[in-house]
């Protein structure tokens, strides 16, 4: 992946409150987004995530994710990688307390002994996890263990995943709007290191833009067009400020 971003990783962790080891998923991601890793880790929302939030599924396109999930149905992991991308790394609460020869965690809202030792045992295997995504560059771990032109029609920052900054752009493109990851941040880049305008730049600009996004290859030339066009506005309006 490319230096542009910040490299953190993102944490997905389990919602489901039926079972005692969903609140141990939960309070181990807690621990280490708070305690253990706060500066390298950010939290996504799952329950948003699934229902179509575009900013934390637009962290996770471009982002490593490690996912923590209270049982075998692994509704995180799998929703991480039908939405986003495969996650790097997949923890099971119920499978790791078994193989750990651990007694199984009781109580969903207040955990016994045994659930409060599940929570130290999953965010201590977390934290190995996000250490050796961010030390290996990002390799995967498996545990069951874009008169006047003027700006896009819209910038957000991603806002559910806790100040991750990725920006998330419409663009028109062929006639249809779709949405862009990081594109201000890659002009800005660009424009920083003296990028201009010609045509050697641009098409280096947009195979930056194509590594954090998908672009069908039907469709190519027309964002190459539609980002083309967004510089040119980004670099007039840079100018006149």
């Amino acid at each position: 992946m490319s230096d542009l971003l910040e490299r953190k990783v993102g944490i997905v962790a389990c919602s489901g409150e039926q079972l005692p080891e969903g609140t141990v998923a939960r309070l181990a991601a807690l621990r280490v987004l708070n305690e253990l890793r706060p500066r390298e880790t950010v939290t996504i929302c799952l329950p948003l995530f699934l229902a179509g939030g575009t900013e934390d599924r637009a962290f996770a396109r471009v982002h490593p994710t490690i996912t923590v999930d209270g049982c075998d149905l692994r509704c995180a992991a799998r929703g991480t990688e039908k939405y986003s991308s495969k996650p790097v790394a997949s923890l099971v609460v119920s499978e790791l307390v078994a193989g750990h020869g651990l007694p199984k965690p009781e109580g969903c809202r207040r955990l016994n002994p045994a659930g409060r030792q599940a929570v130290e045992l999953t965010a201590q295997r977390l934290v190995a996890l996000v250490d050796q995504t961010l030390g290996n560059g990002g390799g995967s771990a498996s545990s069951s263990e874009a008169a006047a032109p003027q700006p896009a029609e819209e910038h957000r920052e991603a806002a559910c995943s806790c100040g991750s900054g990725v920006a998330v752009t419409k663009l028109v493109v062929n006639g249809r709007s779709v949405e862009l990851v990081a594109l201000p941040l890659i002009f800005r880049h660009f424009r920083q290191t003296g990028r201009g305008q010609d045509e050697q730049s641009l098409r280096d600009l947009f195979e930056t833009v194509k590594i954090y996004n998908s672009v069908p290859a039907e469709a190519e030339a027309g964002y190459r067009e539609a980002v083309r066009r967004e510089y040119a506005a980004f670099c007039q309006q840079k100018n006149q400020s």
